[in-house]
């Protein structure tokens, strides 16, 4: 891997999607690097094609890459963890059960390396099982830290709290909070994430003593006519991460 670009030192770190290579350059720009731009797996229909061209933006962004999955689909698990052996990315994005193959196949500890965990209505309970298979069976719902600790044995780096739907799960995101805090480990809030409660969630996390928050911004800010994500929101969100971060 390339030498560690900003963020990885930041208590805040956008992550958000991008449509093509002069996109990616500009909102790489637009942060000043402080950024993770999403290439989703599901969007090729072969691993060559996507290594291929993932290769094409990890060239131009010093390798800012976030390897995604596509809407946290378990059936992309195995193609995430077989394009990050090659990509080697700054960022994966994985289901909870496919975290250690991930790991195992980078080969390094320095990529970030999420771990999917979904809200449960119960406060300080989870559901993990968000893999291929157990996704159709059960719900397996633990309690939080247990769930950091069962990442922390694969090989994770934070948690990825999905689907937040925005703030309609706030009593559960604070007690994840204060779980990834307690257990020295960074977050990432996705889903329902806006220009709106940015601010509110980011706020949260740090206040509750989450040590790095990585915040998934992803369709509110997506223009409907050309598909790219805007760099004027962007450039909105960067500022409010700087204001939080002072």
């Amino acid at each position: 891997m390339k030498k560690t670009p900003n963020y990885l030192n930041d208590k805040i770190c956008l992550n958000v999607l991008t449509g093509s290579l002069e996109n990616a350059k500009e909102l790489y720009e637009a942060t000043r690097g402080h950024i993770l731009l999403g290439l989703l797996s599901k969007n090729y229909p072969t691993n060559e094609e996507a290594i291929e061209d993932m290769l094409k933006y990890a060239a131009i962004v010093d390798n800012c890459i976030s390897v995604g999955l596509g809407a946290g689909d378990p059936n992309q698990s195995k193609m995430v963890s077989e394009i990050s052996r090659y990509i080697q990315p700054r960022h994966v994005n994985q289901v909870f059960t496919g975290v250690a193959a991930t790991r195992a196949l980078l080969g390094q500890n320095e990529t970030v390396v999420n771990g999917l965990i979904s809200p449960t209505g119960t406060v300080g309970m989870v559901k993990v099982s968000t893999g291929p298979l157990s996704s159709t069976g059960k719900d397996a719902i633990i309690p939080v830290d247990t769930a950091i600790l069962m990442l922390k044995d694969m090989g994770c780096s934070s948690v990825k709290f999905f689907p937040m739907k925005g703030l309609a799960t706030r009593d559960e995101f604070v007690e994840v909070c204060q779980a990834c805090a307690r257990n020295d480990f960074m977050l990432e809030p996705t889903g329902g994430i806006d220009l709106d409660n940015f601010e509110e969630i980011c706020r949260i996390a740090l206040d509750n003593g989450v040590k790095k928050v990585i915040p998934h911004v992803y369709s509110s800010i997506i223009d409907s006519e050309t598909k790219l994500t805007r760099i004027e929101d962007v450039k909105v969100l960067y500022d409010i991460m700087q204001k939080l971060t002072k």
